[in-house]
């Protein structure tokens, strides 16, 4: 009897494999799995993805999508042997993670992780990963947003963040129009200006901008260690030839994505390549807020004349002051502030300032759409409505910066 092995196809080869202790905790990946590579996929032990890795079998393997929940974080080093194995073989990774701390995350993007997805699996989740794998973009940055600036690390910037005491108070208009106004000061030389956009997850300074998020700001926040100035450089983007930005990443990251020393050394970068450095901090507190506050000059705190504003304001002295932080560099700056004329609301401001035993020694008047406008229009105030009261306040603000920075550095 004739052999019918010659007619047989040769077995469709593996370009993706699932790596876990058991597979059948996550049987939503096993259905998408099956649904974007048909039999084209296996799964793996952890124990045995360190053997198949180191065998010629494996070399048709595109990617591994590593699943791992909270009882894994024990042996997280068994995990970043495996990532380690791939990257050597260039097969790309990608974790799928259920009730993982952003501390053993953090590790494994580092390790060499191209993608993390959160367990249960959203919608469309697994395949959009796998295609940014397969066909990984970065986003066409135009050549007059690309950063042409050397890094000279011979500055001693001046830090001012920006911390909205509540939602939506204005401290991404504030941030923006401050820098800008900064890099648009009369006198012989223009300082050099940097905007950090620190709102991990809902940072917006791209947009008030209009400059594309960018994958190499996620690269540069995942491997600070290796970061240097050349590395942070490139890293930003240029608004109208002045103004140069880090946006925050492209996608939603935990607040506590970076740690105390990620956020020293990006600051470090930018106080010694620029004249100011001005953050858009998230409105929440985190960890790392106590490096940003001593690192700071000035650490504006924008508030409204609201119950909100007054009661986080406490919450926000307090919990400095419990932590024997330097409160005493909170600036308060009050957004749309009442007209002069508002007596009645001048007479609040003074009772909502004695009532918290602080000083406003700022008031921003209320712009009106034209404030909304130009944030929607990716330009700051002065590029569209140049006579807006806000606008003037932050071109005074600018100047009184300057005015002392310069004043101390001469030490006067």
């Amino acid at each position: 009897m004739s052999s019918t092995a010659a007619l047989q196809p040769d077995p469709s080869p593996i370009v993706g494999c699932t790596i876990s202790r058991d597979v059948q905790n996550f049987d939503l990946l096993i259905e998408d799995m099956e649904t974007e590579l048909g039999e084209n996929w296996g799964d793996l032990s952890f124990e045995d993805a360190q053997l198949f890795l180191g065998q010629n079998d494996s070399n048709s393997l595109e990617f591994i999508a590593i699943a791992i929940d909270e009882e894994d974080e024990d042996d997280i080093g068994q995990v970043a042997e495996i990532l380690k194995l791939a990257k050597s073989k260039g097969v790309k990774a990608l974790v799928i993670a259920e009730d993982v701390s952003p501390i053993a995350l953090h590790q494994l993007l580092k390790l060499g992780a191209e993608e993390f997805v959160p367990y249960p699996l959203p919608d469309g989740a697994l395949h959009d990963a796998i295609e940014r794998l397969r066909n990984p973009k970065e986003p066409d940055v135009p050549a007059d947003m690309r950063t042409t600036m050397k890094a000279t690390g011979d500055r001693d910037g001046v830090v001012l963040p920006i911390q909205g005491i509540a939602g939506g108070v204005g401290s991404t208009t504030f941030a923006v129009n401050l820098a800008w106004e900064l890099c648009n000061l009369e006198g012989d030389e223009q300082p050099r200006v940097c905007l950090i956009d620190f709102d991990m997850q809902f940072g917006s300074v791209s947009t008030f901008l209009d400059l594309p998020r960018r994958e190499a700001v996620f690269e540069m926040i995942s491997d600070t260690a290796s970061m240097d100035n050349d590395v942070f450089m490139q890293a930003l983007l240029t608004f109208n030839d002045k103004l140069h930005v880090l946006t925050a990443p492209a996608e939603m990251l935990p607040l506590d994505f970076v740690g105390q020393e990620d956020i020293d050394k990006i600051l470090e970068a930018a106080r010694t390549n620029f004249d100011y450095v001005i953050i858009d901090m998230p409105t929440s507190v985190v960890q790392w807020t106590e490096t940003v506050l001593h690192a700071s000059h000035i650490y504006f705190a924008l508030m409204e004349l609201d119950m909100r504003s007054a009661q986080n304001t406490l919450r926000m002295i307090r919990a400095l002051k419990g932590e024997e932080l330097p409160v005493e560099k909170l600036r308060f700056a009050l957004n749309r502030a009442p007209k002069f004329t508002d007596l009645t609301g001048k007479s609040r401001v003074k009772r909502m300032a004695d009532s918290l035993d602080i000083k406003i020694e700022l008031q921003i008047p209320e712009g009106g759409k034209p404030v909304v406008q130009a944030g929607d229009h990716g330009l700051p105030l002065s590029e569209v409505a140049a006579k807006n009261p806000v606008r003037k306040e932050f071109q005074k603000l600018a100047q009184s910066v300057h005015e002392l920075n310069v004043s101390e550095a001469a030490g006067g």
